[in-house]
């Protein structure tokens, strides 16, 4: 009878516990308030940039690099354009046009394979932005959840990270510098 109630009340108990652990957030925005050089979108991203990085697996491991170029520009509306081009170490190439229309607090982000807009956020010397990605997985694709935050370091270089889940659990990682161009 006692081993039946410890797993009859242990299940609840660990899905309360991994509620509570989930509900434990990360950094906010404006935890970067005051952080300097400043990074506003629409300042940094203008003209021509280009970017190198790493794409990891779950465990950490480093599963392919890539080099990038962002053609950035904005309208006199304040929507911004940023036109990327990727260029991966096993071959594959892949475009994504992100469209910026200023919000409350910062901007709505879209582009083609962005199933569920973004919202991008800026304080101080960084960046926020969580939307969900369409990614090919197998010969079909999954939507997984993009978690993107982007440090200004120097006047002309920012250090992106993004942390890549599925149904919650973490797939993968993005680590990535972009330097604007002289």
């Amino acid at each position: 009878m006692a081993a039946l109630l410890k797993s009859r009340y242990l299940t609840p108990i660990l899905l309360l516990i991994l509620l509570f652990m989930s509900g434990c957030s990360g950094p906010a925005i404006n935890d970067y308030a005051g952080q300097e050089p400043e990074l506003v979108p629409s300042e940094f991203f203008q003209g021509e940039l280009s970017a190198r990085g790493v794409v990891k697996d779950r465990s950490g491991k480093v599963i392919r690099h890539f080099d990038a170029t962002i053609d950035a520009s904005w309208d006199a509306n304040g929507v911004g354009t940023l036109d990327e081009v990727f260029e991966y170490s096993d071959g594959e190439t892949d475009t994504r046009v992100w469209t910026l229309e200023p919000r409350q607090g910062g901007y709505h982000a879209t582009a083609g394979d962005v199933t569920e807009p973004g919202s991008m956020e800026f304080e101080g010397n960084a960046i926020h932005m969580n939307y969900v990605l369409e990614v090919p997985y197998g010969d079909s694709t999954i939507n997984v959840r993009m978690d993107d935050w982007m440090y200004r370091v120097t006047e002309n270089t920012v250090i992106n990270e993004t942390e890549m889940t599925y149904w919650g659990v973490k797939v993968g990682e993005i680590v990535l510098v972009i330097q604007k161009q002289p």
